[in-house]
Protein backbone atom coordinates (compact mmCIF):
# COMPACT_ATOMS: atom_id res chain seq x y z
CA UNK A 1 0.00 0.00 0.00
CA UNK A 2 1.31 3.46 -0.87
CA UNK A 3 2.01 5.40 1.95
CA UNK A 4 0.30 9.40 2.13
CA UNK A 5 1.18 12.10 4.45
CA UNK A 6 -1.08 15.15 5.18
CA UNK A 7 0.28 18.24 7.44
CA UNK A 8 0.90 22.13 6.92
CA UNK A 9 3.55 23.62 5.77
CA UNK A 10 5.79 24.71 8.40
CA UNK A 11 5.90 28.56 8.11
CA UNK A 12 8.51 29.04 10.48
CA UNK A 13 10.33 25.52 11.09
CA UNK A 14 10.65 24.60 7.59
CA UNK A 15 11.93 28.19 6.14
CA UNK A 16 15.10 26.88 8.26
CA UNK A 17 16.23 29.99 10.01
CA UNK A 18 16.77 29.30 13.26
CA UNK A 19 18.24 25.80 13.00
CA UNK A 20 19.07 23.49 9.97
CA UNK A 21 16.07 21.13 10.73
CA UNK A 22 13.36 21.06 8.94
CA UNK A 23 10.17 19.10 9.96
CA UNK A 24 8.60 18.83 7.25
CA UNK A 25 11.69 17.67 4.77
CA UNK A 26 12.61 15.47 7.78
CA UNK A 27 9.79 12.51 6.63
CA UNK A 28 11.80 11.79 3.76
CA UNK A 29 15.01 10.96 5.78
CA UNK A 30 13.84 7.45 7.94
CA UNK A 31 14.50 4.61 5.85
CA UNK A 32 11.66 2.38 7.33
CA UNK A 33 9.06 5.12 6.15
CA UNK A 34 8.76 5.24 2.77
CA UNK A 35 6.20 8.49 1.24
CA UNK A 36 4.64 8.12 -1.72
CA UNK A 37 2.87 11.20 -1.57
CA UNK A 38 2.67 14.62 0.31
CA UNK A 39 -0.49 16.53 0.25
CA UNK A 40 1.09 19.68 1.94
CA UNK A 41 -1.42 22.49 3.33
CA UNK A 42 -0.69 26.45 2.87
CA UNK A 43 -1.97 29.72 3.02
CA UNK A 44 -1.39 31.67 0.09
CA UNK A 45 0.66 34.19 1.59
CA UNK A 46 3.48 31.35 1.52
CA UNK A 47 2.89 30.01 -2.09
CA UNK A 48 6.52 31.11 -2.20
CA UNK A 49 7.71 28.93 0.36
CA UNK A 50 5.30 25.73 -0.30
CA UNK A 51 6.97 25.74 -4.01
CA UNK A 52 10.61 26.29 -2.42
CA UNK A 53 9.87 23.08 0.10
CA UNK A 54 8.24 21.19 -2.73
CA UNK A 55 11.65 21.16 -5.02
CA UNK A 56 13.65 20.31 -2.19
CA UNK A 57 11.55 17.70 -1.03
CA UNK A 58 11.67 16.28 -4.85
CA UNK A 59 15.49 16.27 -4.65
CA UNK A 60 15.66 14.25 -1.67
CA UNK A 61 12.95 11.87 -2.30
CA UNK A 62 12.49 11.82 -6.53
CA UNK A 63 9.74 9.30 -6.01
CA UNK A 64 7.52 11.15 -3.92
CA UNK A 65 4.74 13.22 -5.36
CA UNK A 66 4.41 16.34 -3.78
CA UNK A 67 0.89 18.10 -4.41
CA UNK A 68 0.52 21.60 -3.05
CA UNK A 69 -3.04 22.52 -1.38
CA UNK A 70 -3.91 25.84 -0.58
CA UNK A 71 -6.18 26.24 2.61
CA UNK A 72 -6.51 29.64 3.58
CA UNK A 73 -6.55 30.60 7.56
CA UNK A 74 -7.69 34.37 8.66
CA UNK A 75 -6.92 33.37 11.87
CA UNK A 76 -4.63 30.08 12.25
CA UNK A 77 -5.53 30.18 16.49
CA UNK A 78 -9.26 30.25 15.34
CA UNK A 79 -11.02 26.56 16.62
CA UNK A 80 -13.69 27.56 14.82
CA UNK A 81 -12.49 28.02 11.50
CA UNK A 82 -9.35 25.57 11.47
CA UNK A 83 -11.56 23.04 12.56
CA UNK A 84 -14.01 23.99 9.69
CA UNK A 85 -11.79 23.92 7.27
CA UNK A 86 -10.20 20.64 7.66
CA UNK A 87 -13.38 18.76 8.16
CA UNK A 88 -14.55 20.10 4.47
CA UNK A 89 -11.08 19.11 3.20
CA UNK A 90 -12.02 15.68 4.79
CA UNK A 91 -15.13 15.45 3.82
CA UNK A 92 -13.98 15.92 -0.10
CA UNK A 93 -10.75 14.19 -0.12
CA UNK A 94 -12.32 10.89 -1.34
CA UNK A 95 -9.87 8.19 1.09
CA UNK A 96 -8.95 5.14 -0.61
CA UNK A 97 -8.09 3.37 2.27
CA UNK A 98 -7.92 -0.26 -0.24
CA UNK A 99 -5.26 1.20 -1.76
CA UNK A 100 -3.33 3.58 0.19
CA UNK A 101 -2.44 4.34 4.49
CA UNK A 102 -2.72 7.91 5.36
CA UNK A 103 -0.67 9.57 7.87
CA UNK A 104 -1.36 13.13 9.56
CA UNK A 105 2.13 14.92 10.54
CA UNK A 106 1.49 17.02 13.72
CA UNK A 107 4.48 18.69 13.81
CA UNK A 108 3.76 21.50 12.20
CA UNK A 109 0.73 24.19 11.94
CA UNK A 110 -0.69 25.33 15.43
CA UNK A 111 -1.28 23.96 18.63
CA UNK A 112 -5.00 24.70 17.54
CA UNK A 113 -4.70 22.42 14.04
CA UNK A 114 -3.01 19.38 15.95
CA UNK A 115 -6.25 19.58 18.12
CA UNK A 116 -8.36 19.73 15.01
CA UNK A 117 -6.26 16.86 13.87
CA UNK A 118 -6.35 14.46 16.48
CA UNK A 119 -10.24 15.10 16.98
CA UNK A 120 -10.61 14.54 13.16
CA UNK A 121 -8.41 11.18 12.69
CA UNK A 122 -10.20 9.91 15.88
CA UNK A 123 -13.64 10.20 14.78
CA UNK A 124 -12.56 8.33 11.92
CA UNK A 125 -13.08 11.48 9.34
CA UNK A 126 -9.47 11.50 8.42
CA UNK A 127 -8.90 7.54 8.56
CA UNK A 128 -5.32 8.43 9.36
CA UNK A 129 -2.20 7.54 11.62
CA UNK A 130 -0.56 10.71 13.35
CA UNK A 131 3.04 11.37 13.56
CA UNK A 132 5.36 13.91 15.10
CA UNK A 133 8.73 14.56 13.96
CA UNK A 134 11.51 16.32 16.03
CA UNK A 135 15.27 17.08 15.12
CA UNK A 136 18.06 14.72 16.28
CA UNK A 137 19.40 14.47 20.01
CA UNK A 138 22.68 15.67 20.63
CA UNK A 139 24.09 12.61 20.19
CA UNK A 140 22.20 11.37 17.30
CA UNK A 141 22.12 11.78 13.31
CA UNK A 142 18.47 10.89 12.56
CA UNK A 143 15.73 13.10 13.31
CA UNK A 144 12.51 11.69 15.55
CA UNK A 145 9.51 10.14 14.55
CA UNK A 146 7.18 8.56 16.42
CA UNK A 147 3.34 7.69 16.52
CA UNK A 148 1.98 10.06 18.73
CA UNK A 149 -1.41 10.01 21.57
CA UNK A 150 -2.42 13.69 22.70
CA UNK A 151 -4.23 14.42 25.63
CA UNK A 152 -6.56 16.67 24.73
CA UNK A 153 -8.51 16.88 28.16
CA UNK A 154 -7.88 20.81 28.50
CA UNK A 155 -9.66 21.48 25.17
CA UNK A 156 -12.96 22.08 25.73
CA UNK A 157 -13.42 24.86 23.66
CA UNK A 158 -14.06 22.37 21.30
CA UNK A 159 -16.88 20.46 22.81
CA UNK A 160 -19.59 22.95 21.00
CA UNK A 161 -18.33 22.28 17.31
CA UNK A 162 -18.57 18.59 18.34
CA UNK A 163 -22.11 18.92 19.68
CA UNK A 164 -23.15 20.97 16.67
CA UNK A 165 -21.80 17.79 14.78
CA UNK A 166 -23.83 15.40 17.04
CA UNK A 167 -27.14 17.31 16.33
CA UNK A 168 -26.64 17.39 12.79
CA UNK A 169 -25.47 13.76 12.74
CA UNK A 170 -29.43 12.85 14.97
CA UNK A 171 -31.00 15.51 12.44
CA UNK A 172 -29.85 13.25 10.13
CA UNK A 173 -31.58 10.32 11.34
CA UNK A 174 -34.65 12.00 12.17
CA UNK A 175 -34.66 12.70 8.79
CA UNK A 176 -34.52 16.35 9.04
CA UNK A 177 -37.87 16.31 11.21
CA UNK A 178 -37.95 18.39 14.41
CA UNK A 179 -38.86 15.79 16.52
CA UNK A 180 -39.89 17.51 20.23
CA UNK A 181 -41.13 14.07 22.07
CA UNK A 182 -38.23 13.62 24.82
CA UNK A 183 -38.01 10.10 24.60
CA UNK A 184 -37.95 9.66 20.82
CA UNK A 185 -34.81 12.62 20.65
CA UNK A 186 -32.95 10.78 23.81
CA UNK A 187 -33.68 7.35 21.77
CA UNK A 188 -32.17 8.68 18.50
CA UNK A 189 -29.26 10.51 20.53
CA UNK A 190 -28.61 7.13 21.90
CA UNK A 191 -28.57 5.46 18.40
CA UNK A 192 -26.11 8.41 16.79
CA UNK A 193 -23.89 7.43 19.54
CA UNK A 194 -23.89 3.82 19.25
CA UNK A 195 -23.85 3.65 15.33
CA UNK A 196 -21.18 5.97 15.15
CA UNK A 197 -18.86 4.21 17.89
CA UNK A 198 -20.09 0.47 17.53
CA UNK A 199 -19.84 -2.29 14.94
CA UNK A 200 -22.13 -4.16 16.59
CA UNK A 201 -25.60 -5.81 15.77
CA UNK A 202 -28.83 -3.17 16.61
CA UNK A 203 -31.88 -4.16 16.86
CA UNK A 204 -35.14 -2.01 16.10
CA UNK A 205 -38.24 -3.28 17.28
CA UNK A 206 -41.72 -1.09 17.41
CA UNK A 207 -45.19 -1.65 15.45
CA UNK A 208 -45.52 -2.03 11.74
CA UNK A 209 -45.56 1.47 10.28
CA UNK A 210 -42.87 3.13 13.37
CA UNK A 211 -40.44 3.81 10.72
CA UNK A 212 -38.13 1.41 11.10
CA UNK A 213 -37.30 0.92 7.61
CA UNK A 214 -36.34 4.55 6.91
CA UNK A 215 -34.20 4.83 10.51
CA UNK A 216 -32.51 1.56 8.93
CA UNK A 217 -31.42 3.72 6.27
CA UNK A 218 -30.18 6.62 7.99
CA UNK A 219 -28.37 4.46 10.32
CA UNK A 220 -26.42 3.45 7.04
CA UNK A 221 -25.88 6.96 5.84
CA UNK A 222 -24.58 8.03 9.13
CA UNK A 223 -22.54 4.79 9.23
CA UNK A 224 -21.22 5.23 5.63
CA UNK A 225 -20.73 9.28 6.71
CA UNK A 226 -18.84 8.11 9.65
CA UNK A 227 -16.47 5.67 7.96
CA UNK A 228 -17.33 2.89 9.40
CA UNK A 229 -18.13 1.21 6.34
CA UNK A 230 -17.88 1.39 2.38
CA UNK A 231 -19.96 -1.18 1.21
CA UNK A 232 -23.66 -0.94 0.33
CA UNK A 233 -27.06 -1.45 2.02
CA UNK A 234 -29.01 -4.66 1.39
CA UNK A 235 -32.10 -4.85 2.59
CA UNK A 236 -33.72 -8.18 3.20
CA UNK A 237 -37.54 -8.96 3.92
CA UNK A 238 -37.30 -12.06 6.27
CA UNK A 239 -41.16 -12.24 5.36
CA UNK A 240 -40.48 -13.12 1.78
CA UNK A 241 -37.57 -15.99 2.41
CA UNK A 242 -39.88 -18.83 2.40
CA UNK A 243 -39.13 -22.13 0.74
CA UNK A 244 -36.27 -23.75 -0.93
CA UNK A 245 -34.88 -21.02 -2.22
CA UNK A 246 -34.73 -19.09 0.97
CA UNK A 247 -31.15 -20.44 1.57
CA UNK A 248 -29.63 -19.76 -1.27
CA UNK A 249 -31.50 -16.16 -1.45
CA UNK A 250 -29.53 -15.21 1.76
CA UNK A 251 -26.13 -17.41 1.52
CA UNK A 252 -25.43 -18.01 -2.22
CA UNK A 253 -25.46 -21.15 -4.44
CA UNK A 254 -23.24 -23.40 -6.25
CA UNK A 255 -24.07 -24.03 -10.30
CA UNK A 256 -23.94 -27.52 -9.43
CA UNK A 257 -26.08 -27.55 -6.47
CA UNK A 258 -28.05 -30.90 -6.26
CA UNK A 259 -26.18 -32.18 -8.65
CA UNK A 260 -28.02 -30.16 -12.20
CA UNK A 261 -26.99 -27.30 -13.98
CA UNK A 262 -28.29 -24.64 -12.15
CA UNK A 263 -27.97 -20.66 -11.66
CA UNK A 264 -24.56 -19.85 -9.85
CA UNK A 265 -25.91 -17.10 -6.75
CA UNK A 266 -23.89 -15.05 -4.81
CA UNK A 267 -26.43 -14.74 -2.09
CA UNK A 268 -27.46 -11.68 -0.35
CA UNK A 269 -24.99 -11.83 2.66
CA UNK A 270 -21.96 -11.50 -0.29
CA UNK A 271 -23.90 -8.60 -1.48
CA UNK A 272 -23.83 -7.24 2.08
CA UNK A 273 -19.96 -7.20 2.36
CA UNK A 274 -18.23 -4.26 3.53
CA UNK A 275 -21.41 -2.75 4.39
CA UNK A 276 -24.83 -3.26 6.30
CA UNK A 277 -26.91 -5.84 5.82
CA UNK A 278 -30.84 -5.38 7.17
CA UNK A 279 -32.74 -7.80 8.03
CA UNK A 280 -36.84 -6.59 8.21
CA UNK A 281 -38.85 -8.91 9.71
CA UNK A 282 -35.97 -10.80 11.05
CA UNK A 283 -38.74 -12.64 13.11
CA UNK A 284 -40.00 -14.12 10.28
CA UNK A 285 -36.79 -16.07 9.72
CA UNK A 286 -36.73 -20.33 9.39
CA UNK A 287 -35.08 -21.68 12.10
CA UNK A 288 -32.36 -23.12 9.51
CA UNK A 289 -31.70 -20.00 8.46
CA UNK A 290 -31.04 -18.58 11.77
CA UNK A 291 -28.74 -21.15 12.52
CA UNK A 292 -26.44 -20.58 9.61
CA UNK A 293 -26.96 -16.65 9.88
CA UNK A 294 -25.92 -16.55 13.87
CA UNK A 295 -22.29 -18.36 12.80
CA UNK A 296 -22.08 -15.32 9.62
CA UNK A 297 -22.52 -12.76 11.94
CA UNK A 298 -19.76 -14.33 14.45
CA UNK A 299 -17.25 -15.55 12.30
CA UNK A 300 -17.63 -13.21 8.79
CA UNK A 301 -18.19 -16.79 7.22
CA UNK A 302 -20.27 -19.39 5.73
CA UNK A 303 -21.62 -22.46 2.90
CA UNK A 304 -23.39 -21.66 0.06
CA UNK A 305 -25.32 -24.05 -0.84
CA UNK A 306 -23.53 -27.05 -2.83
CA UNK A 307 -19.94 -25.45 -1.78
CA UNK A 308 -17.30 -27.46 0.11
CA UNK A 309 -15.62 -23.86 0.62
CA UNK A 310 -16.46 -21.14 3.05
CA UNK A 311 -16.83 -17.95 1.71
CA UNK A 312 -16.16 -14.78 3.92
CA UNK A 313 -18.52 -11.96 4.31
CA UNK A 314 -18.17 -8.56 7.06
CA UNK A 315 -21.08 -6.76 6.97
CA UNK A 316 -22.46 -4.83 9.78
CA UNK A 317 -26.42 -6.02 10.95
CA UNK A 318 -29.73 -4.03 11.27
CA UNK A 319 -32.73 -6.19 12.21
CA UNK A 320 -36.33 -4.95 12.71
CA UNK A 321 -39.21 -6.87 14.23
CA UNK A 322 -42.32 -6.31 14.96
CA UNK A 323 -43.27 -8.66 17.45
CA UNK A 324 -41.45 -9.74 21.24
CA UNK A 325 -38.69 -11.76 20.23
CA UNK A 326 -38.16 -12.93 24.23
CA UNK A 327 -41.60 -13.88 23.63
CA UNK A 328 -40.91 -15.70 20.65
CA UNK A 329 -37.83 -17.46 21.88
CA UNK A 330 -39.23 -18.47 25.13
CA UNK A 331 -41.61 -20.52 22.58
CA UNK A 332 -38.98 -21.73 21.12
CA UNK A 333 -39.59 -19.83 17.65
CA UNK A 334 -36.67 -17.92 18.08
CA UNK A 335 -33.07 -18.91 18.55
CA UNK A 336 -32.10 -17.77 21.83
CA UNK A 337 -28.15 -17.75 20.98
CA UNK A 338 -29.44 -15.46 17.44
CA UNK A 339 -31.31 -12.99 19.88
CA UNK A 340 -28.56 -12.75 22.36
CA UNK A 341 -26.57 -11.75 19.42
CA UNK A 342 -28.84 -9.46 17.60
CA UNK A 343 -29.65 -7.95 21.43
CA UNK A 344 -26.58 -5.76 22.07
CA UNK A 345 -28.33 -2.65 21.52
CA UNK A 346 -32.15 -2.90 21.21
CA UNK A 347 -34.18 0.16 20.48
CA UNK A 348 -38.13 0.57 20.86
CA UNK A 349 -39.85 2.74 18.38
CA UNK A 350 -42.50 4.33 19.85
CA UNK A 351 -45.99 4.33 18.09
CA UNK A 352 -46.97 7.25 16.46
CA UNK A 353 -50.00 7.80 19.19
CA UNK A 354 -47.30 7.98 21.72
CA UNK A 355 -45.94 11.27 19.91
CA UNK A 356 -48.82 13.62 18.89
CA UNK A 357 -46.29 16.51 19.73
CA UNK A 358 -44.36 15.62 16.52
CA UNK A 359 -47.56 15.00 14.27
CA UNK A 360 -47.64 18.36 13.30
CA UNK A 361 -43.55 18.55 12.33
CA UNK A 362 -44.13 15.08 10.68
CA UNK A 363 -47.42 16.88 8.17
CA UNK A 364 -44.76 19.51 7.20
CA UNK A 365 -42.52 16.39 6.58
CA UNK A 366 -44.68 14.58 4.19
CA UNK A 367 -46.60 17.69 2.67
CA UNK A 368 -42.51 18.75 0.92
CA UNK A 369 -42.31 15.28 0.00
CA UNK A 370 -45.78 14.90 -1.82
CA UNK A 371 -44.49 18.39 -2.85
CA UNK A 372 -41.63 16.61 -4.98
CA UNK A 373 -43.44 13.45 -6.23
CA UNK A 374 -46.13 15.33 -7.51
CA UNK A 375 -44.09 18.31 -8.90
CA UNK A 376 -46.35 20.98 -7.79
CA UNK A 377 -47.24 22.82 -4.43
CA UNK A 378 -49.83 21.74 -1.85
CA UNK A 379 -50.68 23.38 1.19
CA UNK A 380 -53.65 23.61 3.84
CA UNK A 381 -56.50 25.96 3.88
CA UNK A 382 -56.29 27.49 7.29
CA UNK A 383 -59.58 25.41 8.33
CA UNK A 384 -58.33 22.26 7.04
CA UNK A 385 -55.21 22.47 8.84
CA UNK A 386 -56.63 22.94 12.08
CA UNK A 387 -59.33 20.14 11.52
CA UNK A 388 -56.59 17.75 10.05
CA UNK A 389 -54.37 18.14 13.27
CA UNK A 390 -57.15 18.47 15.71
CA UNK A 391 -57.92 14.89 14.75
CA UNK A 392 -54.22 13.35 14.29
CA UNK A 393 -53.74 14.71 17.75
CA UNK A 394 -56.89 13.72 19.05
CA UNK A 395 -55.89 11.04 21.78
CA UNK A 396 -59.24 8.83 20.26
CA UNK A 397 -57.08 8.61 16.76
CA UNK A 398 -55.52 5.36 17.04
CA UNK A 399 -53.17 5.35 14.52
CA UNK A 400 -53.43 1.14 13.85
CA UNK A 401 -50.76 1.85 10.36
CA UNK A 402 -48.67 4.02 12.89
CA UNK A 403 -46.77 6.67 10.24
CA UNK A 404 -47.51 4.51 7.39
CA UNK A 405 -51.76 5.32 7.86
CA UNK A 406 -50.41 8.79 8.20
CA UNK A 407 -48.07 9.31 5.02
CA UNK A 408 -50.63 7.41 3.24
CA UNK A 409 -53.65 10.16 4.07
CA UNK A 410 -51.54 13.15 3.80
CA UNK A 411 -50.55 11.83 -0.20
CA UNK A 412 -54.31 11.16 -1.03
CA UNK A 413 -54.70 14.81 0.03
CA UNK A 414 -52.00 16.51 -1.58
CA UNK A 415 -52.69 13.75 -4.91
CA UNK A 416 -56.85 15.05 -4.78
CA UNK A 417 -55.52 18.46 -3.87
CA UNK A 418 -57.68 21.12 -6.72
CA UNK A 419 -55.12 23.71 -7.67
CA UNK A 420 -52.85 22.36 -4.83
CA UNK A 421 -55.14 23.41 -1.67
CA UNK A 422 -56.40 21.39 0.61
CA UNK A 423 -60.07 21.99 2.01
CA UNK A 424 -61.91 21.16 5.04
CA UNK A 425 -64.47 18.72 3.11
CA UNK A 426 -61.82 16.92 1.79
CA UNK A 427 -60.26 16.76 5.04
CA UNK A 428 -63.91 15.38 6.76
CA UNK A 429 -63.76 12.99 3.69
CA UNK A 430 -60.49 11.73 4.42
CA UNK A 431 -61.40 11.18 8.39
CA UNK A 432 -64.35 9.95 7.63
CA UNK A 433 -62.60 7.34 4.85
CA UNK A 434 -59.62 6.37 7.69
CA UNK A 435 -62.27 5.30 10.41
CA UNK A 436 -64.10 3.37 8.19
CA UNK A 437 -60.87 1.74 7.12
CA UNK A 438 -60.38 0.89 10.92
CA UNK A 439 -63.46 -0.06 11.66
CA UNK A 440 -63.29 -2.70 9.16
CA UNK A 441 -59.97 -3.99 9.28
CA UNK A 442 -60.05 -4.84 13.48
CA UNK A 443 -63.42 -5.99 13.30
CA UNK A 444 -63.18 -9.66 12.69
CA UNK A 445 -60.40 -9.60 15.07
CA UNK A 446 -62.51 -8.17 18.57
CA UNK A 447 -63.54 -11.90 19.43
CA UNK A 448 -59.61 -12.94 19.18
CA UNK A 449 -58.31 -10.45 21.49
CA UNK A 450 -60.86 -10.40 24.33
CA UNK A 451 -60.77 -14.29 24.10
CA UNK A 452 -56.97 -13.95 24.79
CA UNK A 453 -57.93 -11.99 27.96
CA UNK A 454 -61.09 -13.61 29.18
CA UNK A 455 -60.76 -16.69 27.79
CA UNK A 456 -63.79 -18.83 27.07
CA UNK A 457 -65.72 -16.52 29.52
CA UNK A 458 -65.25 -14.30 26.18
CA UNK A 459 -68.43 -16.01 24.92
CA UNK A 460 -70.68 -14.77 27.26
CA UNK A 461 -70.17 -11.48 26.29
CA UNK A 462 -72.86 -9.63 24.05
CA UNK A 463 -71.65 -8.67 20.34
CA UNK A 464 -72.43 -5.26 21.65
CA UNK A 465 -69.99 -5.32 24.53
CA UNK A 466 -67.37 -7.01 22.03
CA UNK A 467 -66.30 -4.15 19.82
CA UNK A 468 -66.26 -2.05 22.98
CA UNK A 469 -64.21 -4.18 25.29
CA UNK A 470 -61.92 -5.48 22.47
CA UNK A 471 -61.52 -1.47 21.88
CA UNK A 472 -60.46 -0.90 25.16
CA UNK A 473 -58.24 -3.86 25.53
CA UNK A 474 -55.99 -2.98 22.31
CA UNK A 475 -55.97 0.59 23.76
CA UNK A 476 -54.41 -0.83 27.11
CA UNK A 477 -51.75 -2.83 25.55
CA UNK A 478 -50.62 -0.24 23.87
CA UNK A 479 -50.59 2.78 26.34
CA UNK A 480 -47.80 3.43 28.91
CA UNK A 481 -50.10 3.89 32.21
CA UNK A 482 -53.96 3.52 32.20
CA UNK A 483 -53.87 6.90 32.85
CA UNK A 484 -52.76 7.65 29.58
CA UNK A 485 -55.11 4.73 28.31
CA UNK A 486 -57.96 6.34 30.28
CA UNK A 487 -57.36 9.92 28.30
CA UNK A 488 -57.42 8.59 25.00
CA UNK A 489 -60.72 6.22 25.34
CA UNK A 490 -62.56 9.20 27.43
CA UNK A 491 -61.03 12.17 25.26
CA UNK A 492 -64.14 13.86 24.21
CA UNK A 493 -66.11 13.21 27.19
CA UNK A 494 -63.15 14.24 29.62
CA UNK A 495 -63.61 17.56 28.25
CA UNK A 496 -67.38 18.11 29.65
CA UNK A 497 -66.48 16.60 33.48
CA UNK A 498 -65.43 18.96 36.18
CA UNK A 499 -63.32 15.96 37.75
CA UNK A 500 -61.01 14.28 34.79
CA UNK A 501 -60.15 10.94 36.82
CA UNK A 502 -59.92 9.00 34.03
CA UNK A 503 -57.90 6.00 35.54
CA UNK A 504 -60.64 5.65 37.66
CA UNK A 505 -63.69 5.79 34.88
CA UNK A 506 -61.26 3.14 33.15
CA UNK A 507 -60.94 0.96 36.24
CA UNK A 508 -64.75 0.84 37.19
CA UNK A 509 -65.07 -0.42 33.31
CA UNK A 510 -62.64 -3.07 33.05
CA UNK A 511 -64.08 -4.41 36.79
CA UNK A 512 -67.69 -5.09 34.86
CA UNK A 513 -65.85 -7.86 33.42
CA UNK A 514 -63.78 -9.15 35.92
CA UNK A 515 -60.64 -7.53 34.76
CA UNK A 516 -58.00 -4.94 36.28
CA UNK A 517 -55.09 -3.06 34.39
CA UNK A 518 -52.48 -5.64 34.95
CA UNK A 519 -54.43 -8.34 32.99
CA UNK A 520 -54.97 -6.60 30.59
CA UNK A 521 -51.97 -4.57 29.98
CA UNK A 522 -49.66 -8.11 30.55
CA UNK A 523 -49.87 -8.83 26.62
CA UNK A 524 -48.12 -6.23 26.33
CA UNK A 525 -45.42 -6.19 28.80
Amino acid sequence: MKNVVIGFLGTQLDMGKKRRWKPTPSLFLHDHFDVDRLELLHDHKFNRLAHQLKREIEELSPGTEVLLQRMDLTDPWDFQEVYGKLFDFARGYGFDEDREQYHVHLTTGTHVAQICWFLLTESRHVPARLIQTGPPGPEEKTPKFDIIDLDLSRYNALQQRFDQLSREYSDQLKGGIETRNPQYNALIDRIEMIAGNSDDPILLLGETGTGKTELAERIYNLKLDRRRIKGRLVHVNCATLNGPDAMATLFGQRRSYLGQAGTERGGLLREADGGVLFLDEVDELGWNEQSILLHAIETGRFYPLGSDHEVSSRFHIIAGANRDLRVLAAEGQFRQDLLARLNMWHFHLPALRERREDIEANLMFELTRSERKLGTQVGFNADAREAYLRFATNPATFWPGNFRDFSGSVKRLCTLAPRGRITCAMVEDEVQSLQTDWRTSTSDTDFTLVKDVLGSAASDVDPFDMVQLAKVIHTCQHAPSISAAGRMLFAVSRQKRKTQNDADRLRKYLQKFGLDWDAVSAGHR
